[in-house]
C-alpha cells in the first residue's frame, strides 16, 4: 500500500469508513461504498497528511507522492478500461476536496480533467456526441481558470469573465442554458475561454493532462485555507490543522444525452424530517449544475420515477442500503450514465433542528438505532433544539397578509421557521450592516448563493433565492445554520444593479421589508408578526400535546436526555420567567437577579441612594421590602420544592441613577429634587459621586453590602419572610442566598453573618424554621484560587462565568465587541469567550475552585450561572469538572438538558 495514496474501485478499497482523519469524509465513504458493493467510479484519495506537509513545507509535496499518484492512475485506467490523456480512449478525472467533517461548498472541485484539443476529438469519437465533448471541454477550462488560476471573482464588483462570455453567447443564440447552444457556439466559447486565461492569468491553458491534474490537486489543497473555508471552520469549531484530503476519481457523465442525469439526494427529508428518498436532479447535466443553483432542478421524489423508472429503482435501493449500513440519513451525489446509477459521494446529511429530532426519534422507533445513539451530538447538535422553540408566523398575521395580496411568490421550503427582515442583496452589505447594528433584521436575497456569501448568510435572519433546489448551496448551508430559507423562487426578478425585486407589478427595493415562510415556501411583502412555535405552545399550555405531532418526538427525546444526564439544569430567572422555566424543564433557579426587581421600583431605590443617613436609608428600604417579598413569594410558589438561588444586589448604584438617565429624561432631575427636598445641583452632584471610572471593578456586589449592611439585611428579610409565610401554608421552599463578588473569606463571612442574624430574627418572629443555605458566586480569580478558604464558611458555590471571564481576561464584556471579531478572524482565540468558556484560562480557574472547595467541604454544591450555562461546549466542560448543575436562560434549558446527556454519554 502507498504511504500517501489510497485507491478504490471495482468493489475493492485500500481504506474504509473508519479512516476519516486520514482519508477525509468523502474518501473514507467512497472506500466504504466500494466495500459494500455499490457502483462507484474508480479513483484514489491523497491523504490529509499531504495537506499538512504541503503547508509545513512551503506548499510542496512529499517526494514519494508523484510516483504514488502515477501508480494509482494506472490502477484506475485498468479498472475503467480507458487511459488518462489517450488520443483514442481517453480517461477523464475529477478532483475534489474531502475534509473529515463535511464543509459543503467551502472548498474547490474541478471536473473533466484530461481534455485538450486532441482528447476532445477522441472523446467525440468515443461518445458519438460532439455537443457533450465540447461542453465538457468548456467546463474544464472555466473551472480550471476559476479554481486553479484564481480568476473567480472575489467580490460583487469583480468581473466574471467566463460568465460574461456565456451570457453574451446565450443571448446572441437566444438560448436559456448552455445545453441549448450549438456545437459551433461551444467551440467558440472554448476559444474565448482560452483567451481569457491568456489575458488575465498571463499563461496558456495547459494541454498536458498531468499538468492539469497537479494544478487541480494544488488548488484543492490551497482551498483549505481560503477565506470561506476559514470562516466556516471558525463557525463550526473545525480545527485548521486537520487539513483536507484530495479525491481523484474517474468521470462518469450525466450530460451524454437524455438517458443521463445528475443529482443529489437525501434518504429522508432534511428540512422537516419526513421519511422517503428526496432530492434534486437534472437530465443531461453535470453535477455542478445542480448544486450551483444556476438552474432550478427537478425533484427526485416527484418526477424521477417517471423520467427514468429503472434508474429511480436503482437509486431508492441504494438509498435504503446506505441508510441501513450507516444507520443514519445520508446525503448522496449520483450520476446516471446511459441508465446506470453511479455513486460519487455519501455523507451523513446536514439537517435542521426539526429534522434532526424527528429523524433521530424515528430511527429509534424503527429499530435502526438505540436511545443512546439517538442522543449523540453529531446527530442532534444541542443548539439545534433552539429551532423548535423559535417563533413562527402568527396565523392571523399571515392570513391578513394573504388577504392584502402581499404574497409575492412561492419557492422551495428549504429551512423551516419564520423570518422577517429588510432586503439586502449582497453578503458584504449584510455583514457591514450587522457590524454597525447587531440587532438589525435582514433577509439576504440572491439569484443563488455561493460559498462566498457565507458571511452574509451568518448574519441574516432568512435567505431567499430565485434559483436552486432543496440541495442547493443556499438550502444546504441554511439548514446547518438553522436559518429560515426559501430557494428556487423562480417568479422573482432580481436586479442587482437597480437593487430591486420585481414580481408581476410589485417591486421591492433594498431596505424594504420582506417575510419568508420556511415551512411553506411562501414569500410576502412587508412584515408579518410571529408567535410561539408548536412545541412552545404545548409547553406553555396553549395547545394540547395530542394536537402537536412534533411535540411528541421532542418529549420522547427529552425523556431520554433526562434519563442519561448527570448534571441538573436550572434557570436564570425571576418571577416573570419562572413559569416558562418550569415548563421547559428547569429543576430549580440557579440565578435570581434581585436587581431586576428594583428596576420596577426606581423611585424607592433612588430614595435609598439619595439618603445620607442610616435612618433615611432604612426608611427607603422599608418601602422596597414588601415588593421584594412579594416577588420572592411568587417565585417560590412557582418553583415549589425546587431550589432557588437568589443573588443579593450586585450592580453598582449608578445603574439606577446616572447622568445617562438625567440626559435621557430632562424632567427627572427636577422631579428628584422635589421628591427629596434638594436642589437640582445637588441631584447632579450625587449622581456625579456615584460615577465610577471602571464600574465593573468598582463599588458593587458584596462591597455594597459591606458599606451598606442595611441593604443585605432588607433582602435577607424579604427572602426569609416569603419562605416562612409559604411554609405556614404547607409549601416547603429551599432558598439559597448567594453573596456576589466575594474574593476574600472575610467578605463572605461579613455578609453571611448579616443574613443569618436576619434569618434568625425572622424565624423567631414568624414562629417557624426555614431551611436555607448561604453561598457565594465565584466570579473573580482570587475567589477561585482561595476557594478552599471560602468553603470553610460557604455552603455552596456558583460560578459567575460572565464576570470570571471578564476579570480573568481583563476584557470588558460591554466593550469587547469592537475587537473580538478580529481576534477570531486572526485565530488569536478560537471562539467568543463570553459565549463559550475559555477552558485553558477561565476553565483552569474553575477547576482550581472545584478542587479547592471540595477539598474543604466534600458535599459542597457547585453550579454555574453565567450565560455559558446554556452553551453546549461549556456544558460538556461543566460535566467534565464535576459540577452539580448548570443554570441558563429559560429558552436554553432544553439545549442544556440535551448537552448534559451528550456529555454523560460521550466516550
Amino acid at each position: 500500500m502507498s504511504k500517501y495514496v489510497y485507491g478504490f474501485g471495482a468493489g475493492k478499497a485500500d481504506g474504509d469508513g473508519s479512516m476519516k482523519p486520514l482519508l477525509g469524509g468523502k474518501g473514507a465513504n467512497l472506500a466504504e461504498m466500494n466495500k459494500i458493493g455499490l457502483p462507484v467510479p474508480a479513483g484514489f484519495t491523497i491523504t490529509t497528511e499531504v495537506c499538512t506537509y504541503y503547508y509545513d513545507h512551503e506548499r510542496t509535496y512529499p517526494p514519494e507522492l508523484k510516483a504514488e499518484v502515477a501508480a494509482a492512475i494506472k490502477k484506475v485506467e485498468e479498472t475503467m478500461g480507458a487511459k488518462f490523456g489517450d488520443d483514442k480512449n481517453p480517461l477523464l478525472l475529477s478532483c475534489r476536496s474531502g475534509s473529515r467533517e463535511s464543509m459543503p461548498g467551502m472548498m474547490d472541485t474541478v471536473l473533466n480533467i484530461g481534455l485538450n484539443d486532441t482528447t476532445v476529438a477522441a472523446l467525440i469519437k468515443q461518445s458519438g456526441n460532439e455537443h457533450f465533448a465540447w461542453d465538457s471541454y468548456r467546463r474544464l477550462i472555466q473551472m480550471y481558470g476559476d479554481v486553479v488560476l484564481g480568476l473567480k471573482p472575489e467580490s460583487k464588483n469583480d468581473p466574471d469573465h467566463f460568465e460574461e462570455i456565456l451570457d453574451h453567447v446565450r443571448e446572441k443564440a437566444g438560448a436559456e442554458h448552455e445545453k441549448d447552444l450549438s456545437v459551433a457556439a461551444l467551440k467558440d466559447i472554448v476559444v474565448q475561454f482560452k483567451e481569457v486565461i491568456k489575458k488575465h492569468a498571463k499563461q496558456e491553458f495547459p494541454s498536458d493532462p498531468m499538468e492539469q491534474l497537479w494544478g487541480c490537486v494544488g488548488a484543492v489543497f490551497g482551498s483549505w485555507m481560503n477565506d470561506r473555508a476559514l470562516v466556516y471552520r471558525r463557525q463550526y469549531g473545525i480545527p485548521h490543522n486537520w487539513g483536507t484530503a484530495v479525491n481523484v476519481q474517474a468521470m462518469v457523465f450525466g450530460n451524454l444525452g437524455d438517458d443521463c442525469a445528475t443529482g443529489v439526494g437525501l434518504t429522508r427529508n432534511c428540512s422537516v424530517g419526513t421519511p422517503g428518498f428526496c432530492g434534486d436532479y437534472l437530465i443531461n447535466a453535470q453535477g455542478e449544475d445542480v448544486v450551483a443553483g444556476t438552474r432550478t432542478p427537478l425533484r427526485v421524489e416527484e418526477t424521477f420515477g417517471k423520467d427514468m423508472p429503472e434508474s429511480f429503482k436503482q437509486l431508492t435501493e441504494i438509498g435504503k442500503k446506505l441508510e441501513s449500513h450507516f444507520k443514519e440519513v445520508q446525503d448522496i451525489e449520483f450520476t446516471v450514465q446511459k441508465g446506470k446509477v453511479w455513486m460519487l459521494q455519501t455523507r451523513n446529511a446536514k439537517r435542521t433542528g426539526f429534522a434532526a429530532v424527528r429523524i433521530a426519534v424515528d430511527l429509534v422507533n424503527e429499530g435502526l438505532i438505540d436511545e443512546k445513539t439517538a442522543l449523540q451530538k453529531r446527530r442532534i447538535p444541542a443548539d439545534d433544539l433552539n429551532q423548535l422553540l423559535q417563533p413562527i408566523f402568527d396565523p392571523a398575521g399571515k392570513k391578513k397578509a394573504q388577504a392584502e395580496n402581499r404574497v409575492l411568490a412561492k419557492g422551495i421550503n428549504a429551512g423551516p421557521g419564520a423570518a422577517t427582515g429588510q432586503i439586502v442583496f449582497h453578503a458584504s452589505d449584510a455583514e457591514e450592516l450587522w457590524n454597525k447594528n447587531n440587532d438589525v433584521q435582514l433577509v439576504l436575497v440572491r439569484k443563488e448563493t455561493s460559498p462566498e456569501d457565507l458571511r452574509g448568510m451568518k448574519v441574516a435572519k432568512g435567505i431567499l433565492t430565485a434559483f436552486g433546489g432543496a440541495s442547493s448551496h443556499a438550502a444546504l448551508v441554511s439548514r446547518q445554520m438553522g436559518k429560515t430559507c426559501v430557494c428556487g423562487c423562480s417568479a422573482l426578478n432580481i436586479d442587482y444593479e437597480k437593487g430591486t425585486i420585481t414580481v408581476g407589478g410589485t417591486t421591492l427595493k433594498e431596505g424594504d421589508w420582506i417575510s419568508v415562510d420556511g415551512f411553506t415556501g411562501e414569500v410576502f411583502a412587508g412584515k408579518i408578526e410571529t408567535k410561539p412555535s408548536e412545541v412552545m405552545e404545548v409547553l406553555l399550555g396553549k395547545k394540547k400535546a395530542e394536537d402537536a405531532e412534533m411535540y411528541a418526538r421532542y418529549a420522547q427525546l427529552m425523556t431520554w436526555a433526562d434519563k442519561y444526564r448527570k448534571l441538573k439544569v436550572r434557570a436564570n430567572a425571576e418571577a416573570g420567567d419562572a413559569i416558562a422555566a418550569v415548563a421547559l424543564g428547569a429543576e430549580g433557579v440557579g440565578l435570581c437577579r434581585t436587581e431586576h426587581m428594583f428596576f420596577d421600583h426606581l423611585d424607592e431605590i433612588r430614595e435609598m441612594i439619595f439618603a445620607t443617613k442610616l435612618a433615611d436609608r432604612e426608611k427607603a428600604l422599608a418601602k422596597l421590602l414588601p415588593f421584594q417579598r412579594d416577588d420572592f413569594t411568587h417565585l417560590f410558589k412557582t418553583m415549589g420544592d425546587k431550589p432557588v438561588t437568589i443573588r443579593l444586589l450586585d450592580p453598582p448604584l449608578h445603574e439606577f441613577l446616572s447622568e445617562h438617565h438625567l440626559h435621557d429624561d430632562e424632567t427627572l432631575a427636577p422631579k428628584l429634587a422635589k421628591i427629596f427636598g434638594v436642589s437640582v445641583e445637588q441631584v447632579h452632584r450625587r449622581v456625579d459621586e456615584l460615577k465610577e471610572s471602571n464600574p465593573m471593578l468598582g463599588h458593587r456586589g458584596c462591597r455594597l453590602g459591606i458599606v451598606y449592611p442595611e441593604i443585605t439585611a432588607m433582602q435577607a428579610r424579604a427572602i426569609i419572610e416569603a419562605a416562612a409565610n409559604l411554609k405556614k401554608e404547607g409549601i416547603n421552599v429551599h432558598p439559597e442566598i448567594m453573596v456576589p463578588l466575594a474574593g476574600y473569606k472575610a467578605e463572605f463571612e461579613n455578609q453571611a453573618k448579616i443574613i443569618r442574624d436576619t434569618a434568625a430574627a425572622v424565624c423567631k418572629e414568624k414562629g417557624v424554621e426555614v431551611e436555607y443555605t448561604v453561598g457565594t458566586m465565584i466570579e473573580i480569580p482570587r475567589a477561585a484560587i482561595t476557594a478552599g478558604e471560602i468553603a470553610e464558611s460557604a455552603q455552596f458555590f456558583s460560578f459567575g462565568t460572565n464576570d470570571l471571564t471578564q476579570t480573568t481576561l481583563g476584557i470588558s464584556r460591554d466593550d469587547y465587541k469592537s475587537f473580538i471579531g478580529d481576534y477570531m478572524e486572526k485565530d488569536i482565540i478560537p471562539s467568543d469567550p463570553f459565549q463559550t468558556i475559555d477552558q485553558p484560562g477561565v476553565g483552569k480557574l474553575m477547576k482550581i475552585g472545584v478542587e479547592g472547595g471540595r477539598g474543604t467541604r466534600k458535599d459542597l454544591k457547585i453550579g454555574i450561572c453565567g450565560e455559558h450555562g446554556g452553551d453546549p461546549k461549556s456544558v460538556f466542560f461543566c460535566h467534565e469538572i464535576g459540577l452539580d448543575y448548570v443554570s441558563c436562560s429559560p429558552r436554553r434549558i432544553p439545549i442544556a438538558r440535551l448537552a448534559a446527556a451528550q456529555a454523560a454519554l460521550d466516550k
